[in-house]
C-alpha cells in the first residue's frame, strides 16, 4: 500500500464541495447571534424525525437509513443564540441580505453567473442535526471558474445554506444536539469533477479558501470550514466523503480513498477467481450462544450474561479477505463492522480472519466453524446483542459481502482525523430536495450586481503584492498571511499598535499561532480583541514581543481571563530603568572572568545569559544598547 499510484492510469477524478461559515451579524433566517454558546442550555426539548415522500412520492434512501436507526433527539438551546425559528416553532424570517451579498460577491470573484431569482429549497436531513428534518439551501450562482496553477477549474455552483446543529453527546437511542450553530450562514462552493491528483485537490481547496477569506466576511477556527470530496476511479464508484476539516488532510483522504477502491476491486477479482456467486451468500444465521457460555472473551461473556444472543453467519470462500488491508488503516472486515453498527445498532463484530484473539480461543473458533459447516476457505462473522439487533447487523454484513462481489458500492463516508474514512450512510437521491414554501423568492437585479462588481475585494495575488510593498513583508510572510484567517486582524493591529514591527505581527499571527496549535494550545479560544490587546501592551512597552506566546497560551487556558491578568500572573511586566541597569551590571559582574578574557567580545555570551534568564520581561534592543555601553566603559577603563 506504500507504492505511489499513477492517478492518471487509474482514472482518478475528484470534485470538491467547500463549506465556509460567514461572519454576518445575524443568522440566515432569524436575528439571533451567529456564535456558539458556552454555558449550560436553558431549554431542552425531545423530538423524533421521520422521512416524508417527495412530490413524486419517493422516499430518499439516506433519510430512510437515518430513520431506521430509531433514535430520539434531545435538543439543547439558549436565549442568546437561538429562538423559535431554530426550534421549528416559528416560520423562518426572510433570507439574510448580508449573507446573500457575501455569496454574490464570491460568485463574481469566481466568474460565476448569478441566478435571476433566489429560490430557497428544503433538503431532507433527519439525522437530528436539523430540528425541521431538512436543511434550507439556495443556489446563488452557476458556471464559474477559477485558475489554479494554470488550469481552469470549473465552479459548478455557489450556494447559500444554513449550518446544522452540533452534536454534543449520545446515550443509547438518544442523541443530543445544541442548536446554537443551527442557522449560521454557510456558503458552499462546488467544483466540477476535474481534479486528478491528491495534491491538486489540496491546491484547489486552498485557492477557494483564499477567495473566501478575501471577502473578510468568513468565520475562522476548527468547525467553521469543511470540505466534502466526491471521489471516483475507473471501474470504481462515486464516493462522497464528508467533513474534512483540515486543509492538510485533503490530499491524504484522496490518496487513501483511491487505494481503498483499488483494494476493493482486487478483492472483487479474487472472489471471481474463487468462483463465488451471490446465490452462495445465503445469509443463514446460526445461534452460537452455547459455544461461548464459558468463553474468556469479556465482550461475549458480558452480552451472554445480559441474556443476549451470539448469532453467526458463514461467508463462503471469503477466508483471508476480511482481514486484508485495502488501504492504510482500512479493511473489508472493518467496513462490514461499520455497516453492522449503523444498521444493527451493535458495538461491533467478530470474524475468523482476526481470531483467535480478544479472549476467543482457537478451540472456540474450530467449534464455531463446525457448527456452520465452514471449511478452510470460508470466513465466519458473528455478533453478540439482542436477537433483533444481531440479526439486523448480520443482514448488513451479508449485504456488504454481496457488494464485494460487484466491486465498490456507492455510499457516503465520513472522514476520520487520520485520513481514513468510515461508512456514514447510503448516497442520497434526488427525492431529498423540494421547495421551501415559507420564504418568498428574491430577485437579483443587474443594477445590484453592477454595484457589487464595482467594489469587489482584492484577489489573493493582489493582496500578496500589496502587503510586500505597504508593510515591507517578505513574500513568504505575505503569502502566509493571505492563506491564513488573520489578514484583517493583521492590518487592524498594525494600524493600532504602530510601534510594533509589521513583520513581528505577521509572524505571530501565522508561524507562532501555528506552532502553539501543534503544541496543543487551543488558540481559537483567544479572541481577536485579546490578541490586539497583547500587541497594544507590547506597543506601550509594558511587555515584550518575546512574551507573546506565553500570554496567548495563558489566555487559551483561562477563558475568562484578561490580557492584563495574564501579564501579571506570568510576571511578564517589562524590566526597565534603574532595575534593568542593575540587572545588566549584576550579570557582567557574575561573569567577570569571561569579560576579562574576551573584552567587548563577551557581548554575545552575556546577551544570551540575560535573555535566557529574563526572557519575556526584557526589550532585547534596550538590553543590547545598555550591555554594549557597559562593556565599552569597562574596556576603556
Amino acid at each position: 500500500m506504500s507504492k505511489q499510484l499513477n492517478y492518471s492510469k487509474i482514472g482518478l477524478l475528484v470534485g470538491l464541495e467547500c463549506h465556509q461559515q460567514l461572519a454576518t451579524r445575524t443568522k440566515l433566517f432569524c436575528s439571533c447571534k451567529p456564535r456558539l454558546f458556552k454555558g449550560e442550555p436553558k431549554v431542552t426539548f425531545l423530538r423524533r424525525l421521520r422521512p416524508t415522500q417527495s412530490e413524486l412520492g419517493q422516499v430518499d434512501p439516506a433519510a430512510y437509513f437515518e430513520f431506521k436507526k430509531g433514535v430520539r433527539i434531545l435538543y439543547e438551546a439558549d436565549n442568546e443564540t437561538s429562538c423559535l425559528v431554530e426550534m421549528d416553532e416559528e416560520p423562518p424570517h426572510p433570507l439574510n441580505p448580508e449573507a446573500l451579498e457575501v455569496a454574490l460577491t464570491v460568485a463574481l470573484m469566481m466568474n460565476a453567473k448569478p441566478v435571476d431569482e433566489i429560490h430557497v429549497m428544503r433538503k431532507t436531513v433527519i439525522d437530528g442535526s436539523n430540528t425541521t428534518g431538512f436543511q434550507r439551501t439556495c443556489v446563488v450562482a452557476l458556471n464559474g471558474s477559477i485558475e489554479v496553477e494554470g488550469k481552469a477549474v470549473p465552479i459548478e455552483h455557489i450556494s447559500l445554506e444554513e449550518d446544522a446543529a452540533r452534536k454534543t453527546g449520545a446515550e443509547g437511542f438518544e442523541i443530543r444536539y445544541r442548536i446554537d450553530r443551527l442557522g449560521i450562514p454557510l456558503i458552499e462552493v462546488t467544483t466540477g469533477p476535474v481534479i486528478q491528483s491528491p495534491r491538486e485537490a489540496q491546491r484547489v481547496a486552498l485557492a477557494i479558501g483564499r477567495i473566501l477569506r478575501a471577502t473578510k466576511k468568513v468565520r475562522r477556527g476548527i468547525g467553521t470550514i469543511r470540505q466534502d470530496l466526491n471521489i471516483s476511479i475507473r471501474d470504481g464508484a462515486l464516493i462522497e466523503i464528508k467533513g474534512v476539516q483540515e486543509l492538510e488532510l485533503i490530499s491524504k483522504v484522496v490518496e487513501y480513498e483511491a487505494k481503498r477502491q483499488l483494494g476493493l476491486l482486487e478483492i472483487r477479482d479474487e472472489l471471481k477467481k474463487r468462483g463465488v456467486t451471490e446465490d452462495e451468500i445465503r445469509g443463514e444465521f446460526h445461534n452460537a450462544t452455547e459455544l461461548f457460555k464459558k468463553t474468556k472473551c469479556r465482550v461475549l461473556r458480558k452480552a451472554i450474561n445480559q441474556g443476549k444472543r451470539v448469532l453467526a453467519v458463514k461467508l463462503p470462500k471469503f477466508s483471508g479477505l476480511l482481514g486484508r488491508e485495502i488501504a492504510p488503516g482500512m479493511r473489508l472486515g472493518r467496513e462490514m463492522a461499520d455497516r453492522a453498527r449503523f444498521w444493527g445498532r451493535v458495538g461491533g463484530i467478530f470474524h475468523t480472519d482476526e481470531l483467535p484473539a480478544y479472549g476467543v480461543t482457537e478451540g472456540e473458533v474450530d467449534r464455531l466453524k463446525r457448527l456452520l459447516k465452514a471449511g478452510p476457505e470460508d470466513a465466519v462473522v458473528f455478533v453478540a446483542d439482542t436477537l433483533e439487533n444481531a440479526a439486523d447487523a448480520l443482514r448488513a454484513v451479508v449485504e456488504r459481502a454481496k457488494e464485494a462481489l460487484r466491486g465498490v458500492p456507492e455510499e457516503t463516508r465520513a472522514a476520520n482525523p487520520d485520513g481514513t474514512t468510515r461508512y456514514m450512510r447510503p448516497r442520497p437521491g434526488a427525492a431529498r430536495m423540494y421547495p421551501e414554501t415559507d420564504i418568498p423568492p428574491i430577485q437579483i437585479t443587474e443594477e445590484y450586481l453592477q454595484e457589487l462588481a464595482s467594489r469587489l475585494p482584492e484577489l489573493p495575488e493582489e493582496a500578496v503584492k500589496r502587503l510586500m510593498v505597504e508593510y515591507d513583508l517578505n513574500e513568504k510572510l505575505a503569502k502566509q498571511l493571505v492563506d491564513s484567517e488573520y489578514l484583517g486582524l493583521f492590518e487592524d493591529t498594525v494600524r493600532k499598535a504602530q510601534r510594533v514591527s509589521p513583520t513581528v505581527v505577521a509572524a505571530t499571527l501565522t508561524e507562532t499561532l501555528k506552532a502553539l496549535r501543534r503544541d496543543g494550545v487551543d488558540v481559537e479560544e483567544v479572541s481577536d480583541e485579546q490578541i490586539l490587546e497583547v500587541f497594544r501592551l507590547v506597543d506601550s512597552g509594558r511587555t515584550t514581543k518575546e512574551a507573546i506566546p506565553e500570554i496567548i497560551t495563558w489566555l487559551a487556558e483561562h477563558k475568562d481571563g484578561t490580557v492584563e491578568e495574564a501579564v501579571k500572573e506570568l510576571g511578564l511586566t517589562v524590566i526597565s530603568g534603574d532595575e534593568l541597569r542593575s540587572l545588566v551590571d549584576r550579570v557582567v559582574y557574575e561573569n567577570e572572568a569571561v569579560v576579562k578574557e574576551r573584552g567587548e567580545g563577551a557581548f554575545g555570551f552575556l546577551m544570551g545569559v540575560i535573555m535566557k534568564r529574563y526572557r519575556g520581561r526584557l526589550d532585547a534592543k534596550v538590553v543590547s544598547e545598555l550591555l554594549k555601553e557597559r562593556l565599552k566603559s569597562l574596556y576603556r577603563g
